[in-house]
Formats: structure tokens, C-alpha cells, sequence
């Protein structure tokens, strides 16, 4: 079972938190009784990193205090408790799978939301005439250019990872693992990456200052190598080649970049894999951080 179901919006959550209770977590309940019924006894859940709440260090383990600052991020990391509950009591094998930024196209199926929420489609909105410019929300966070850093991975890997988590599902065991593309970029960045890639002017305005805080990931370079190695090399920047990093991307060949519709950059996919593959050989509680066949989360 690959568990994708959920409201995710975490302005909504704060305003209407009853509607993401009853939802997020009173679905799964109903989703877990039916498995049990019907003899299901794998699945692959599509958790958060917003249960992490703000880090107290980056890059983020899987083994950081679980603290969600909005009632979205609580209610997927209730239905992660849930699920450890079910794993130990009925033997079902699970996998959690928590990121961040998710981004990209996939062949001519780029992003596309309504209402759309995220930044690269938007700032792709404001080189296509779409929209007159992009708000930048804060311009004095701790980071090199002031502006807010995040992680973000490519949609076919994140498709990839689910199936991987699925055949790593293991009999009365819950494996949490946290997945990203390995460098974090900021809006800027990626604003200066479109207005560069597309010719068009980008104006940006910033409605308010943002708080100084970084929330962004990436796997720690300390951890064992575990027997994926990327298919491609990833990127440090928007636009390079370099060893890891991407920006939100669509699928282009050999890192090409360019903009068609809803595609932007391409980049993140190789390092997306590793991070999958590491992550899912390791084994619940072994070099992940996350808690063994038993243990709480926090």
C-alpha cells in the first residue's frame, strides 16, 4: 500500500486543524483497519519533514527531536506513531518516507497547482507573462544572500524512492528516512537561475521580513556509504555541474537547461537516488538514526 492521501496546505492547518485531524489521521486509522481486514501487510507512507519543526541542527537526522509547529506537521506525525503502533502489535512492515521541497516534470507533466504554492512553477509564472512578480517572503535569514534555503527533490525520484521503500518493508518494523537531493538553495538563487535560463526579467518584491531561521536538510556527509551510487552527478548550484545540488527541476537529459511550459532545471535526480538507496539499505535503526522495530519516535 503506497499512502500518498492527506491535506497538506499549513496555513489551512492552523486555520480549520480539525479538518487535518479528521483527515489525516482519522483516514489513516480507517485505512490501517482495512489493510489488517484485507490482509495488506506492507506500506510505504508519505510523512513530512515538517515533523522536525524548526532544527536545532542542519543537516537534519532522522533520529531529531520531533517537534511540528503547525497542525499538519502534527497529524503526520501522529499517523507516524500510529503506524509504529500497528507495525509492533499486528506485524506490519512500513516505511515513512519525510522531505521537504518536491519539484519538477516528468516527460511533458510539469508542476500544476491550483492554488499554486510553489516556487519555481511561480517564478516560471512571472517569465511566461502570467503573473507580474515574485514575492520573496524575508531577505535577512542567516544565509549567504539573506533569502530563505531549501532542499528540494526531483518527482521521479521521490516516485523511485516509494517503490524502493516498498520492496525495504520488513515484517513488524517501521524504518523512518528522510529524503532530499543533498544541497540546499535559496530563492534567490533559483529566481536568478530562471530569469538567466528564460531571457525574461524577473521583478521581485517582499511583502514582509521573514524570520531568521534556515529550515532546510541534507544527508549528512559522515554517513556509511550504503550501495547506491547516483546514475548522474548532481549539482552545488542552479546552472552547474558540480558534485551535488539541484534546484526544483524537470526532466532534462545530460543536466541540460532550459524552459519549456513548466520545466525548469535539471540536476537533482542522481543525487536524489543515493539518498533513497543509502537510506533504504541501511535498515531500520542502523546508520539512519531513526528508532528501531519498537522504539518511540520523538
Amino acid at each position: 500500500m503506497l499512502h500518498f492521501a492527506a491535506f497538506s496546505q499549513v496555513g489551512e492547518s492552523v486555520v480549520k486543524p480539525e479538518k487535518y485531524w479528521d483527515n489525516n489521521v482519522g483516514g489513516t486509522m480507517a485505512l490501517l483497519e482495512a489493510m489488517r481486514s484485507a490482509g495488506v501487510r506492507r506500506l510505504v507512507f508519505s510523512s513530512t519533514a515538517a515533523t522536525y519543526g524548526e532544527p536545532e541542527q542542519v543537516p537534519i537526522p532522522e533520529s531529531a527531536p520531533t517537534r511540528p509547529t503547525n497542525p499538519y506537521g502534527a497529524s503526520k506525525l501522529a499517523v507516524d506513531h500510529m503506524i509504529t503502533g500497528e507495525a509492533a502489535a499486528h506485524g506490519l512492515g512500513a516505511v515513512s518516507l519525510r522531505y521537504f521541497n518536491v519539484a519538477g516534470a516528468y516527460g511533458d507533466c510539469g508542476e500544476r497547482h491550483d492554488p499554486e504554492s510553489h516556487l519555481i512553477p511561480l517564478v516560471l509564472q512571472v517569465a511566461q507573462g502570467r503573473r507580474d512578480a515574485i514575492s520573496v517572503y524575508g531577505d535577512d535569514y542567516p544565509t549567504p544572500d539573506g533569502t530563505c534555503v531549501r532542499d528540494y527533490i526531483h518527482v521521479a525520484d521521490l516516485a523511485e524512492a516509494h517503490l524502493l521503500a516498498l520492496d525495504a518493508a520488513t515484517p513488524g518494523e517501521h524504518l523512518i528516512c528522510n529524503l532530499g537531493n543533498g544541497n540546499g538553495f535559496s530563492v534567490r538563487e533559483v529566481v536568478e537561475t530562471v530569469r538567466r535560463v528564460t531571457g525574461h526579467p524577473i521583478p521581485r518584491w517582499s511583502p514582509r521580513a521573514g524570520a531568521a531561521t534556515r529550515r532546510c536538510w541534507w544527508p549528512p556527509p559522515t554517513r556509511p556509504a550504503r550501495g547506491w551510487a547516483g546514475a548522474r552527478p548532481a549539482r552545488t548550484s542552479p546552472g552547474s555541474s558540480r558534485t551535488r545540488g539541484s534546484s526544483r527541476s524537470g526532466a532534462r537529459s545530460r543536466h541540460t537547461t532550459e524552459v519549456r511550459g513548466s520545466r525548469h532545471e535539471r540536476g537533482c535526480r542522481g543525487a536524489g537516488r543515493r539518498t533513497v538507496r543509502r537510506a533504504l539499505r541501511a535498515g531500520p535503526g542502523r546508520g539512519v538514526g531513526g528508532p528501531g522495530p519498537g522504539q518511540p519516535h520523538r
